[in-house]
């Protein structure tokens, strides 16, 4: 018969009762859910977006040219990122200067907002283009006489009787 030193028996059985005790000790994860769960998500366009837009109005403001431009979202899907390049050009079609305007994250179907681009003054400044572009692809602009800039439209007051 084999017999077992009293200290590696204890040693054993301590050992035993410790991982028993840690394993009694660690707790349940939560079970993992969706963050979307229940709601409705409509992927961002890929390709081609069409967008109605009104014509820009651009003004000197502070030694600056602002160009505001609305734009309304007419695609079946959301636009990322929907960008205006504006590219100044001289009488004589030398390109002067530019900038970018943007709409940072997703412009819902049917919603409308105001793109402004600010662009240094310069007194060669003669005419000018923009172009228009979304993080997933290209745009076809759509010129309409008016859109509602939710934004711009006031309060409404309160009638007196």
């Amino acid at each position: 018969m084999i017999r077992v030193p009293a200290t590696f028996a204890a040693t054993l059985i301590g050992a035993s009762l410790l991982a028993s005790t840690i394993h009694a000790q660690t707790a349940q994860t939560p079970p993992m859910t969706s963050v979307l769960a229940g709601k409705k998500f409509t992927p961002p366009i890929r390709g081609q977006a069409d967008v109605e837009f009104t014509k820009p109005v651009t003004k000197k403001e502070k030694g600056e040219v602002v160009t505001r431009i609305v734009v309304k979202n007419i695609s079946n899907a959301p636009i990322p990122r929907l960008t205006v390049s504006e590219t100044w050009y001289s009488k004589d079609s030398q390109m002067v200067g530019g900038s970018k305007g943007y709409i940072n994250g997703l412009l819902q179907p049917g919603e409308v907002k105001t793109i402004e681009i600010h662009t240094p003054y310069d007194p060669k400044m003669s005419s000018n283009n923009w172009n228009f572009s979304h993080a997933n692809g290209t745009v076809k602009t759509h010129l309409v006489k008016s859109l509602d800039d939710p934004a711009a439209k006031p309060a409404p007051t309160k009638k007196k009787k």
